[in-house]
């Protein structure tokens, strides 16, 4: 298949193929048990010209029945941290050793060489596994938070065209309403990003709200306002039944009638919150517009982690009440190789994979598929991404898997990247590069 897509030129058919039913908009087939449609697709200079029932297409490139999807986007990660891993362990595994782990290495080891070399070697293992667009969650204590902008404003511009990366600060609640917050809104609006935090106070962990909670949120939101800022919130980060900012985010969207967008992530004491509670919650969010971030990986890694015990839980929300109640709802990588998650590649098949087996997003798969494209792209205001539709891009993940149960048993290791139509001839860059950066000898 990699030779025919070299010699296939600018122009061609990718034929005989099979695709995600509900990410080819008004296109009608019929669907299989997973809801997976026959095609053929045509591309023309770099862009998606059309897709047509299968055997339509005389030429091209035979897909001899693997799936072809839209190349994925990942709304939700943190660049700056990633692979600090081999430097600054998390001994116990979990949240408040994570916390811990991550200051002391931010005092000690970054700067912005640090967080450039790192982040760039992360955004070219997304790039080499079809990711086209990033959303990064940037520590921002003031003052040294400036110089990890500043590397990624030079990572996005120098990325631009191949992967589209999106910043959002992340601090504690009570930051913004000290002040830093002013500054740090006037940062993150100077270089196009996203205003961010975390739904508790410095020191603290993601338990009962915080003393002056709501003061503090209004604040933050006047922050966003004042400034035409989207909002991205880390929500809820526990199994805690006290942590409960999710319902009083949406109300508080829906009594100042915010107008940008809103994500929050993880969100996962909402799954020991009581029936009543969790549906009004639910409804609130629905109410409000808000989309919801689950990271799947990271959070079964870290929530519900005690030595010497297993785990009960699986530390995710209620995904399934929320699709039912009109939520967008997206999965995402979240931490890479740090001590909130020792794991992960930024590769969006591991994480839509990993996703279908925590969370049941099979039997059937409904419009689950949209939660690694669609759903990101509407999430993050990237217009018609994450779809196989007529004008877009030709960035496409090709599969030699036909079926659901042939694409999540393996870890797809000879997909082929498509890019403008083009065969990617990228791969994700060795471990030894960041030797010397992390420390590592030998």
């Amino acid at each position: 298949m990699r030779d025919a897509l070299k010699a296939a030129g600018g122009r061609f058919w990718l034929r005989n193929a099979r695709t995600p039913g509900v990410l080819i908009p008004g296109f009608e087939a019929e669907r299989d048990a997973d809801g997976l449609v026959r095609l053929d697709i045509r591309i023309e200079d770099g862009k998606i010209a059309g897709v047509a029932p299968v055997g339509s297409a005389r030429d091209g490139v035979d897909m001899q029945g693997g799936q072809v999807w839209p190349a994925p986007l990942d709304a939700h990660t943190h660049l700056d941290k990633g692979h600090i891993w081999p430097r600054a362990r998390n001994p116990r595994g979990d949240f408040g050793g994570a916390i811990e782990a991550v200051m002391a290495d931010r005092s000690a080891a970054w700067s912005e060489k640090d967080v450039e070399a790192r982040a760039d070697f992360a955004i070219r293992c997304a790039h080499a596994h079809g990711t086209v667009a990033i959303r990064t969650h940037v520590d921002t204590y003031l003052p040294m938070a400036r110089g990890s902008w500043r590397a990624m404003v030079r990572l996005r511009d120098r990325w631009a065209g191949k992967v589209a990366i999106q910043m959002s600060s992340i601090a504690p609640l009570d930051r913004f309403a000290g002040p830093d917050g002013a500054p740090i809104a006037n940062m993150v609006a100077e270089a196009g990003g996203v205003l961010g935090m975390v739904t508790r106070h410095v020191g603290e962990l993601h338990a009962d709200l915080p003393v002056g909670f709501q003061e503090e949120l209004d604040t933050f939101f006047a922050l966003a306002e004042s400034r035409g800022l989207d909002i991205d919130l880390h929500v809820d980060e526990s199994g805690e039944s006290g942590a409960r900012a999710l319902r009083e985010i949406a109300l508080t969207a829906l009594r100042r009638k915010f107008k940008g967008r809103i994500q929050c992530g993880h969100c996962c004491s909402l799954s020991v919150q009581p029936e009543d509670f969790a549906r009004d919650t639910i409804a609130r969010v629905a109410e409000a517009g808000i989309s919801i971030v689950v990271l799947p990986m990271c959070n079964m890694y870290l929530q519900d982690r005690v030595a010497g015990r297993t785990p009960r839980w699986r530390g995710v929300t209620l995904v399934h009440e929320m699709r039912a109640a009109g939520i967008r709802v997206s999965v995402a990588s979240d931490n890479t190789r740090d001590p909130f998650y020792a794991y992960g590649d930024l590769d969006m098949t591991e994480v839509f994979r990993e996703a279908t087996r925590i969370l049941h997003f099979d039997h059937p798969f409904g419009d689950w598929y949209r939660a690694a494209t669609a759903n990101p792209a509407e999430a993050m205001g990237i217009a018609g991404r994450g779809l196989i539709a007529a004008g877009q891009p030709a960035d496409l993940v090709l599969y030699s898997a036909r079926f659901m149960t042939e694409l999540l048993s393996r870890p797809q290791s000879d997909r082929a990247v498509l890019r403008d139509g083009r065969l990617l001839e990228a791969t994700a860059p060795h471990w030894r590069e960041l030797d010397e950066i992390v420390g590592v000898t030998g």
